[in-house]
């Protein structure tokens, strides 16, 4: 698994060894909220890497609309 798939698994509570995934609380259960925060990092993640390309490739509206379109298809702020 890609490295920053693992750090945003991690942001959204949720433990990976190997192939293993684990919740770090012991208690907690792998759930639609889980997973849902997990969606979400990495949508965000992905609006960001859009927004960072270089100008020279995209113009710097065109780099707003299409972060926030994406954001938006996924139903994140």
């Amino acid at each position: 698994m890609n490295k920053r798939i693992k750090e945003l698994a991690e942001q959204a509570g949720i433990a990976v060894w190997g192939d293993a995934v684990y919740m770090y609380n012991p208690k907690d259960n792998l759930n639609s909220a889980v997973l849902e925060k997990f969606a979400e990092l990495i949508v965000k993640e992905c609006a960001e890497v859009i927004f960072k390309t270089p100008v020279e490739y995209i113009e710097i509206d065109a780099m707003h609309r299409i972060r926030d379109n994406v954001k938006s298809h996924f139903g994140v702020e």
